[in-house]
């Protein structure tokens, strides 16, 4: 199994527009951050976690050939708005791609791309996607998938479990209940917004603070702002690394 970071950046990417901060004037690449997203590739499959804001850039930068199943973490625009872009793989592949989330973030997705799912005749749009609620363990191409319950300020998000590898994207809390299915994981990869505190995500003290509770064997923090330089990775404690586009990992 092979895990690939295609965006590691919050709602905004960095650099941020109009800004001429030091990060976001940054010559680093790894300072250049699109909207939050990984990617699995196992036994030849592919499953995209989000459909961000920059799907179209990140499977380009990644050569990935196709898509066979999106799960969703909720419905912000940041996660959901590069939806669009699966087009270019209907078009060569033919095939309508399996999506899975919450209820709830189904019913805005659904509500708010209803031509993805229903196609639009008149203009010439076929069905793209199928969408099906997860609300427990299950198999996808041979992976286990187990959906993890999180907080994102007052709004309900999902986590992903594959195997022993994590993936907790735009959370501030994350219930005792959840914390039972996050035990002996090899990868975590986790939301650590910025520095300063945010009502709606972990800043880098709180995510240090949820490693340091689940022990994984190696942490990734995501869901960067341009507060955070790549470089600051130095001050992180061992087997901590912050995130960067095209980051991947063998599994």
């Amino acid at each position: 199994m092979k895990l690939t970071i295609l965006g590691s950046g919050t709602s905004t990417g960095v650099p941020m527009v109009g800004c001429h901060c030091p990060v976001c004037s940054s010559g680093d690449r790894r300072d250049k951050r699109t909207r939050a997203s990984i990617i699995i590739e196992n036994n030849g499959k592919y499953i995209l976690v989000d459909t961000s804001t920059d799907l179209r850039k990140q499977v380009i930068r990644e050569h990935i050939p196709h898509i066979d199943a999106v799960l969703f973490t909720h419905s912000h625009a940041d996660h959901i708005h590069g939806i669009d872009d699966l087009r270019g793989f209907h078009f060569i592949h033919k095939r309508i791609i399996p999506c899975y989330g919450s209820e709830e973030s189904m019913k805005v997705i659904a509500r708010n791309f209803s031509y993805i799912f229903k196609g639009m005749e008149a203009a010439g749009y076929a069905p793209l996607m199928e969408q099906n609620i997860i609300s427990g363990p299950m198999d996808l191409f041979g992976c286990r998938v187990e959906p993890i319950p999180l907080m994102h300020g007052h709004m309900p998000t999902t986590g992903y479990r594959f195997d022993d590898v994590a993936y907790l994207t735009d959370c501030s809390s994350i219930a005792d209940t959840s914390r039972a299915k996050l035990a002996g994981l090899r990868l975590l990869i986790l939301d650590a917004l910025r520095y300063t505190p945010h009502p709606n995500h972990y800043n880098i003290e709180g995510a240090l603070k949820v490693v340091e509770d689940l022990r994984p064997e190696h942490a990734i923090l995501t869901h960067l702002t341009h507060e955070v330089s790549y470089s600051d990775g130095a001050k992180l404690p061992s087997g901590v690394e912050f995130a960067y586009d095209g980051m991947s990992f063998a599994l």
